[in-house]
């Protein structure tokens, strides 16, 4: 019997109740226009397996609805992870640039998200830097050290009876 099926959807499952448990129970710093939301450290996860690609969608999704977020900020802000992890994926033979596109589709698509859902006052130029500033802190400095410890365990996430 092959197992990869199974494997590919338990870590998906695995990876989206982690974002999704780790955005609600941060929630004071996961959302709003200065946030830190510590989850994404998992968007580096698409270096080291496929299956991480719809387990961040599912989980931004959920975390989103769960937390409380307008119904455009659950589509466009699972939108910008999606992108990311997809992003991740393709550049996944690089470490140092695995995080970019997670910083740059968050950047770019979640100030427009704050300025015309949550009608938030501050300029989208410089709510571009604190969303930016926030997944550097998340996606780099959190997930470089995520990638260092994860590449000590090389297999994890493999099947091992394959």
């Amino acid at each position: 019997m092959n197992k990869k099926p199974i494997l590919f959807i338990t870590q998906g499952a695995v990876i989206a109740a982690l974002y999704t448990a780790l955005t609600v129970i941060l929630a004071p710093i996961s959302f709003g226009a200065m946030q830190v939301r510590i989850s994404e450290v998992l968007t580096i996860l698409p270096m080291f397996t496929p299956a991480a690609i719809p387990g961040l969608f599912l989980g931004c999704v959920l975390a989103n609805t769960i937390g409380g977020a307008v119904i455009w900020d659950t589509i466009f802000g699972s939108i910008a992870t999606l992108i990311g992890a997809v992003g991740g994926y393709l550049l996944r033979a690089n470490r140092w640039l695995v995080p970019l596109p997670t910083v740059i589709a968050n950047a770019v698509i979640v100030p427009f998200v704050l300025k015309y859902a949550y009608q938030v006052e501050i300029p989208i130029p410089l709510m571009m830097l604190y969303v930016a500033v926030g997944e550097v802190i998340s996606c780099y400095i959190l997930g470089e050290i995520m990638i260092t410890a994860l590449r000590k365990r090389p297999g994890i996430f493999q099947n091992k009876e394959q």
